[in-house]
């Protein structure tokens, strides 16, 4: 029996959804690290291998949240679908972040940490709650207030910024109520 879209929405959405804002906390994290004790060059290079490294970490740590995003005999989802296709917006957001960092490499943190960010917009109208919303407008807000306000800690400011975002934003998805099933159609 093939299930409703309105059904496939409810699934999706009762998901624990802690895989991949841990991955992004703990990546972001060590980017932050990096940029208190390593050079700028070597935080570039960390926030280019680290942020595209968030998704594979993500399935990794799917498997002890009780999420495993490559489980084969879960039921297709479309929104499971439209999920990797807003991860994979945010790899191609790289083609607007890397001509302004070939200008000024400082620019790295904030359009990496927005563009990114961006993916939230999409997550918070799937799963019908203002989580994603919350994750993605004060990401944008804190990361540019920070890029103006402190230019020479960019590399570390505005990672420990995007740590503070995920940290709530876990907080909020372990606490979000779930979404009532649709009562069943019998015919």
């Amino acid at each position: 029996m093939r299930r409703t879209l309105e059904e496939q929405r409810v699934a999706f959405s009762n998901q624990r959804f802690l895989a991949t804002p841990l991955a992004g906390l703990i990546i972001w994290i060590i980017i932050g690290f990096i940029g208190i004790f390593f050079s700028d060059f070597v935080s570039v290079w960390s926030i280019f291998i680290g942020t595209g490294s968030i998704v594979y970490l993500s399935l990794f740590l799917s498997k002890f949240t009780g999420e495993n995003f490559m489980d084969k005999s879960k039921p297709k989802n479309e929104f499971d679908k439209l999920f990797f296709f807003t991860v994979a917006q945010a790899i191609l957001v790289y083609a607007i972040a890397i001509p302004f960092f070939q200008i000024d490499y400082s620019s790295l943190p904030l359009t990496v940490g927005i563009l990114t960010g961006l993916m939230w917009l999409p997550f918070s109208w799937i799963v019908n709650h203002w989580v994603g919303i919350f994750h993605a407008l004060t990401r944008t807000i804190l990361i540019l207030i920070l890029w103006y306000l402190l230019p020479e800690h960019r590399f570390i400011a505005i990672p420990f910024a995007i740590c503070l975002i995920y940290g709530a934003t876990l907080v909020i998805l372990r606490t979000r109520k779930k979404t009532e099933q649709p009562p069943e159609i019998i015919l």
